[in-house]
């Protein structure tokens, strides 16, 4: 055995199900594992990737750790072997993917890497072609059963090794094994209390105008809460505010989350494509309805006369308020991902109101009474004097609602939306949904 150090890049994905573990616990016990026996060279990173893909578990994120050893072979097996026996291998939808790159080989691979990383945020990929990038970079790399965590694998190695992309942080706090898939126990008001703190360097730690805690999941894993915001220091300092049940570990991570990373601005609905994630200017079409379930949709006509739906689903509470308040006419760019040739609605930017009238009967020229429909199509009659016109009368009235970006609250926003509060230098107003 060598006693020459080298650097290695690890990725892993896909080691959890919906019902329990997760692939970012693995990452902290790995390095905490690893640490004894090699140097941890960086922050760990955890990317969330293309948020509509079907085969997600639940936040699709993969996981990466830079560390630097004497012994490669040790790491990798130490690394395979705890993937193997806590990984969700049971699970039919838990296909683990775990990726070695040496220092050797960083030059060389760094850019593909990257760029698979970036694609993998936006598109879709398959297996077999993560598969034969790993061979054809010449990757030590493992499969565990279909191997589809090896998509997650190769784009947390290309984030680790391509830092010219936007960042935030998450503090993740971790439960002692014997209580996992029990009730969490957190001080509410404490979580309070550190969003009181620390904002807006934190946010999305609760919902102040639902008035919800959002940050501690209600899964079966190992995460106690998850702190988020512009750099550890700042998610240190609220953690240091929760009260809890015991903590077996914590970890903090460079992540994609909030950046809008998932986002392809298209000049059009025909570019349109399922799975995809966008960000797209029309003008409404009609008024937006509210059907069964409450969700809120309304059609959006792009410049060349087509039609896609737009929706704030129900578990976007008070954000629908706003959508029930367009009108045809008004101008807005959309960003959202599209399933079923449906825009999911995370933010809204409305660039132009049209003008809202009051309509009513006209009054009668002779005596000033409203005139009466004279039916269908006929216009309006005054049953008095005989009096009749085609016109309406239309009072222009105030709309309730002004131009800016509005978001959906922190309890329904998904891992990549980025906050409005990280918007910056924009040239209209900014409404946050917290």
């Amino acid at each position: 055995m060598s006693s020459e150090k080298t650097k290695i890049v690890i990725g892993i994905d896909d080691t959890d199900s919906r019902e329990g573990m997760c692939t970012t616990y693995l990452c902290a016990l790995l390095r905490d594992e690893l640490s004894s026996f090699a140097k941890i060279i960086s922050d760990p990173i955890l990317v969330r990737l293309n948020p509509t893909i079907p085969y997600k578990t639940r936040g699709n994120a993969s996981v990466a750790l830079f560390i630097e050893c004497g012994d490669k072979e040790k790491v990798i097996r130490h690394v395979t072997e705890k993937i193997a026996s806590m990984a969700c291998l049971d699970n039919e939808n838990t296909n683990p993917g775990v990726v070695f790159v040496d220092e050797g080989q960083f030059d060389a691979v760094k850019s593909e890497l990257s760029s698979f990383f970036r694609r993998a945020v936006k598109d879709v990929i398959m297996i077999d072609e993560a598969k034969e990038l790993a061979s054809e970079l010449d990757l030590e790399f493992h499969a565990f059963k279909n191997g589809r965590g090896l998509i997650g694998a190769l784009s947390a190695c290309g984030a680790m090794l391509d830092p010219e992309w936007d960042h935030t942080y998450e503090y993740l706090a971790y439960r002692e094994k014997e209580v996992w898939d029990t009730r969490r126990k957190v001080d509410e008001s404490s979580l309070f209390e550190a969003d009181r703190q620390t904002y807006p360097d934190t946010w999305d730690t609760v919902d102040l105008a639902n008035n919800m805690v959002v940050c501690v999941p209600h899964s079966g894993d190992p995460v106690l809460y998850g702190i988020r915001g512009k750099d550890a220091s700042s998610v240190e300092k609220a953690a240091s505010f929760v009260v809890s049940e015991p903590v077996e570990r914590v970890c903090v991570y460079r992540t994609n989350q909030g950046t809008d990373m998932h986002l392809i601005s298209v000049s059009s609905i025909s570019e349109i494509e399922e799975m995809h994630s966008y960000i797209l200017e029309g003008e409404v079409l009609s008024e937006p309805i509210t059907i069964r379930g409450g969700h809120t949709i309304f059609p959006l006509k792009d410049a060349a006369g087509d039609v896609i739906d737009c929706a704030a689903f129900e578990p976007t509470k008070n954000f629908r308020e706003i959508i029930r308040k367009l009108i045809p006419g008004d101008k807005v760019v959309v960003y959202g991902s599209v399933t079923e040739n449906t825009v999911n609605v995370e933010k809204i930017k409305i660039t132009g109101l049209a003008k809202a009238y009051d309509i009513r009967n006209p009054p009668c020229p002779s005596c000033g009474k409203r005139m009466k429909s004279a039916g269908s199509g006929q216009g309006y009659r005054c049953k008095k004097c005989g009096t009749s016109s085609v016109i309406p009368e239309r009072t222009a009235i105030e709309r309730d609602i002004l131009p800016g970006f509005y978001e959906v609250p922190p309890c329904a926003r998904r891992h990549l939306a980025k906050q409005l509060l990280r918007f910056e230098n924009e040239d209209l107003p900014v409404f946050p949904g917290r």
